[in-house]
């Protein structure tokens, strides 16, 4: 069921129109929408993704996005319109929504589980037989349950043989190459190729997280390298890693097996169309210390809008935001601009100390009742699924455009 556009939603004007919401006559602080709202740059949403999809193809590699950053498939259809391979889901359920959609080139880059699971699958894919489908596979169990439930009734499946280090994926490679010679000989499902996330193995320490990554790319270019040969040149392969805070070393590393014959090199960076004021941030500051040249080119497009409720005592200030509707994960929100009266003012140095459910705590100096915060946000892909919309702004700031997210 759809969800309706009215006012039991955060970001709709109050006594309004679905079609004064998105008609270009409100902005997020001119006091008719209701508060909080989470907001998305259009045009910086684009110019992320035209920078994105130019580097990338820039050394014959391919994206297919991980759509469960935004689970919105109104922008995981913009993404392949600007020239996306695919899309990327992390289990059966997102795979639906993005059936439904029409979206029909998708990987599921994770372990699904046993036979039940593979099932459930099964069940799904019946009604999409023209849906070309890769998924993780990092045992036989899986790749039995797999089997036993396929027939000719439904699409074939690709499977992608993922190895790891620090979550899911076959820690051995001998064991990876005999799963994908298994596949090969036995002729039951496809071989898609070879599957690795990268960003498992980051730790606190950068010098220490490049040394893994670096070694799990390496390896995977190893372990491609005898999956080639084990499959022959004429078959179809593809080497499909992370790539949203490491996409500089996926490249440097990898970038050559693009060029490859009947090779695809596909990244499934979903967060760097967002960007945001945090995690990913910080990740282009050390891609640039590590040599890059993107810091500061992509634009975070994210912000988050609450209303000062409350100025209880000196210096705190409570604002109606909280855990509902932002992620703390990674960092707390950050307070980027203060609107009074709809019109921005100079800053007077605000600070978010602590979030409850429906609260954020400020440190201040100087903020009244109804003054309107603009937040940024760290860690997109955990901040967006507290919203059922995220509202599109216009470059002039504008509401224009209610995007639904699907996240179950």
């Amino acid at each position: 069921m759809s969800i309706p556009l009215d006012a039991t939603l955060r970001g709709f004007p109050t006594g309004g129109s679905a079609d004064e919401a998105t008609g270009g006559t409100h902005f997020p602080a001119d006091g008719a929408l209701q508060l909080p709202m989470i907001t998305l740059d259009g045009p910086g949403f684009d110019a992320n993704t035209r920078l994105m999809m130019d580097h990338v193809a820039g050394y014959g590699a391919k994206l297919a996005p991980h759509a469960k950053t935004p689970m919105a498939p109104l922008l995981a259809q913009r993404l392949l319109d600007a020239g996306a391979l695919g899309a990327t889901v992390a289990d059966i359920r997102q795979a639906a929504v993005l059936l439904d959609a029409g979206i029909t080139r998708l990987i599921l880059a994770n372990g699904i589980g046993g036979a039940a699971a593979a099932r459930r699958l099964a069940a799904l894919l019946k009604g999409y037989p023209g849906a070309e489908f890769h998924i993780f596979v990092d045992s036989a169990e899986t790749y039995e349950a797999l089997c036993a439930a396929w027939d000719e009734t439904l699409p074939p499946l690709g499977l992608l043989v993922e190895i790891g280090t620090d979550r899911g994926g076959i820690r051995r490679d001998e064991d990876a190459l005999a799963l994908a010679r298994r596949i090969l000989s036995e002729g039951r499902l496809g071989l898609s190729g070879l599957a690795a996330y990268e960003g498992a193995s980051a730790v606190a320490d950068p010098v220490e997280s490049q040394r893994r990554i670096d070694a799990l790319l390496i390896r995977s270019k190893a372990l491609f390298a005898q999956i080639r040969e084990a499959a022959g040149p004429e078959a179809p392969l593809m080497l499909s890693v992370g790539g949203s805070a490491w996409f500089d070393r996926v490249l440097a590393l990898l970038g050559d097996l693009a060029q490859a014959p009947n090779t695809d090199l596909v990244l499934r960076s979903g967060a760097l169309y967002f960007h945001d004021h945090g995690v990913y941030e910080r990740g282009l500051a050390d891609m640039q210390k590590r040599g890059g040249h993107l810091e500061g080119a992509f634009i975070p497009t994210l912000r988050l809008w609450a209303e000062v409720l409350s100025t209880p005592e000196e210096g705190l200030a409570i604002c109606g935001m909280g855990l509902r509707d932002v992620a703390i994960d990674q960092d707390l929100p950050i307070a980027l601009r203060l609107w009074r009266d709809g019109v921005p003012v100079a800053d007077i140095g605000v600070t978010v100390t602590k979030l409850n459910d429906q609260h954020a705590f400020l440190h201040h100096a100087g903020l009244r009742p109804g003054d309107v915060i603009e937040f940024g946000i760290s860690h997109p892909c955990t901040c967006i699924d507290r919203h059922s919309v995220l509202w599109e702004l216009d470059a002039a700031g504008r509401v224009v455009a209610a995007i639904k997210t699907r996240f179950g």
